[in-house]
């Protein structure tokens, strides 16, 4: 750590803190998925998006952000996890708008910045397991 930028350290400080942000919200749904899943469709009840799309996606997004969380912290192909958590992103606001939950959505745009910056510094990347391989 002593050897890093203040520009690696502050990647690295924040690929972990929004590693540690998808992984938990993984971790933490995956118990409880079914419930999860319900609640997140009934949500969507009183809009136009129908069950038959909500349901299948409230069951596979527990996994995706657990998944996504892993590469993050491990920094593993770290700019397609960046990436698909932007496109992640993109798709959760489009669901909070649908439901005009605008607060929802304005959390979410701070998500947006937050890989806008990351991806925009990627070539701070350090303390991963990109770095290393790019290295062998």
């Amino acid at each position: 750590m002593k050897n890093l930028t203040n520009q690696q350290l502050a990647f690295f400080l924040a690929r972990i803190t929004i590693g540690i942000n998808f992984l938990m919200h993984g971790i933490i749904r995956l118990p409880k998925l079914s419930a999860f899943a319900t609640g997140l469709t009934q949500g969507f009840s009183e809009t136009y998006l129908p069950e038959f799309l909500i349901l299948p996606f409230a069951y596979v997004l527990p996994f995706i952000e657990l998944i996504l969380g892993i590469l993050l912290l491990a920094g593993l192909k770290t700019r397609f996890a960046l990436a698909a958590s932007s496109v992640l992103i993109a798709i959760l606001i489009f669901g909070s708008a649908f439901k005009e939950d605008w607060a929802g959505v304005g959390t979410q745009m701070i998500y947006t910045i937050f890989f806008f910056l990351l991806i925009s510094k990627l070539e701070h990347n350090a303390c991963a397991v990109d770095s290393k391989v790019k290295r062998i």
